[in-house]
């Protein structure tokens, strides 16, 4: 099927993928209009205004969510530019109302520094119950989400960050079953220290694992680089810097690879290089950093990819749904380490019996959002 051409058609045949509706779908005669309208909603703002904690009660921001991005890291397109990147950000809000029934609205910033999109987000989250940061370009990514965390009194949360990194965790708990090893005793190799590639590391270092060797396009990252900027060195306290070269020399030994970084950079000697029964997160879409016949061939006991047509699809879908639902309806503030963690036991747990072939549920499992949601308090 060619994908591109179907969809094309269908965005031009319903002009976009999302609209809104009333809540009240029954007539709307004389009495209700008084009331939804003037003079009746004047007590409703009063209300609000004598007590601001009242907003979500009485409005939608109870069920609503920004869905936000400047263009600058659109899927593998990289920096599109705002309009280019609003139909991402359609879909984005199609997954929160199909899987979640959360409302948001896609907004885009013509905006590009740190500056203009904390200001600009800021100015306009008293009409939102959540953020969510959509596609921006490491490593501004970071500092947005930091400084909003601090400075809202709502969710914020970086999906191409946590929500990855939640998703990986889960399928890493299970490959650990499957494979038979202790998650916080492997050796870890991680190549790619973007966005996603961040979060992950961060995110395996607070759950304990203890070897977590990190690879740019210059090397191992470790103090003994002179080039790193302020990013990587700030990961410097998530790793283990003992080891020096290339990610030939990293994956020496190593349990467990995860890649989010180019197609093609883990070859099949690599692999063979690995501890025994190695397991594989190749996440580069849509070609991963190795393909599955390769990776089967060289001895991979478990490949996790970021494509749908292969076992073990690492989809951000199958976590944010589920964490804004749970913040929303439990009135969260912040989104933590510890509702990531939760999150991702969650998921783990909702495969009864891992297999090489399955670590990480259908993003169409119903279970994922109640079950999530259910932590996230």
């Amino acid at each position: 099927m060619n994908y591109d051409e179907l969809a094309l058609q269908l965005h031009k045949d319903h002009k976009g993928k999302i609209t809104t509706k009333l809540r009240d779908e029954s007539k709307l005669d004389k009495t209700k209009l008084s009331a939804y309208y003037t003079p009746g909603v004047a007590a409703v703002s009063k209300a609000i205004a004598e007590d601001e904690s009242l907003l979500s009660t009485y409005t939608w921001t109870n069920n609503l969510v920004a869905v936000i991005s400047d263009g600058s890291a659109v899927l593998g397109l990289g920096d599109i530019g705002p309009k280019g990147s609003m139909p991402v950000m359609e879909g984005k809000a199609l997954l929160f109302k199909h899987f979640a029934n959360i409302d948001s609205v896609p907004i885009i910033l013509d905006v590009h520094t740190p500056d203009e999109i904390v200001a600009a987000v800021k100015a306009i989250a008293p009409s939102f119950g959540a953020i969510n940061l959509e596609d921006i370009a490491a490593p501004k990514c970071f500092e947005v989400e930091e400084r909003l965390k601090a400075e809202l009194d709502i969710p914020v949360f970086h999906d191409d960050q946590h929500g990855t990194a939640v998703v990986v965790l889960a399928g890493l708990i299970n490959a650990m079953k499957v494979v038979g090893k202790d998650l916080k005793s492997t050796k870890v190799v991680t190549i790619g220290a973007g966005a996603a590639g961040t979060a992950i590391m961060k995110l395996l270092h607070t759950y304990g694992v203890g070897s977590i060797v990190a690879v740019d396009s210059k090397g191992i990252i470790g103090d003994s680089r002179s080039d790193l900027n302020d990013e990587k060195k700030a990961l410097l306290e998530y790793l283990d810097t003992s080891r020096t070269g290339s990610l030939d020399d990293a994956i020496s030994g190593a349990d467990i690879f995860i890649g989010v970084s180019k197609p093609g950079l883990l070859t099949g000697e690599m692999v063979a290089k690995m501890a025994d029964k190695p397991v594989v997160f190749a996440l580069s879409n849509p070609v991963p950093e190795i393909m599955p016949d390769v990776a089967k061939q060289a001895g991979v006991a478990v490949l996790a990819t970021g494509r749908s047509d292969f076992a073990n699809q690492v989809n951000n879908a199958i976590a944010f749904p589920g964490i804004f639902r749970g913040a929303l309806d439990n009135g969260v503030q912040k989104i933590t380490d510890d509702h990531k963690i939760a999150a991702a036991e969650v998921i783990a747990s909702l495969i009864d019996a891992p297999t090489a072939d399955e670590i990480i549920p259908s993003v169409f499992d119903e279970r994922l959002v109640p079950s999530i949601a259910a932590v996230i308090v």
